[in-house]
């Protein structure tokens, strides 16, 4: 009975561990799905991976399991770039 109970926690720690790799394109776009401003961005998806800025255009990009995620942000309007 106690290799029953340890298979079952070894699964369950197992699972837990992969939830908390990044997650992929298609995760990061729907949950930014609604996104209006940066302010928003940033609270649903935390601080991104890399920034870039052309004046007062910027380039927020999140790092996915399967490519990238980027936005551009102008003033604090956002709006998705690309999923590369």
């Amino acid at each position: 009975m106690m290799t029953n109970w340890r298979g079952a926690l070894g699964a369950i720690l197992l699972l837990a561990l992969a939830a908390c790799g990044e997650p992929t394109q298609h995760e990061i776009i729907e949950k930014a799905r609604g996104v209006d401003t940066r302010q928003q961005l940033e609270k649903k998806l935390g601080k991104p991976s890399d920034v870039s800025k052309l004046g007062p255009i910027e380039k927020w990009t999140y790092k996915a399991k399967d490519g990238t995620v980027v936005f551009i942000i102008t003033g604090d309007r956002v709006a998705l770039e690309a999923a590369e």
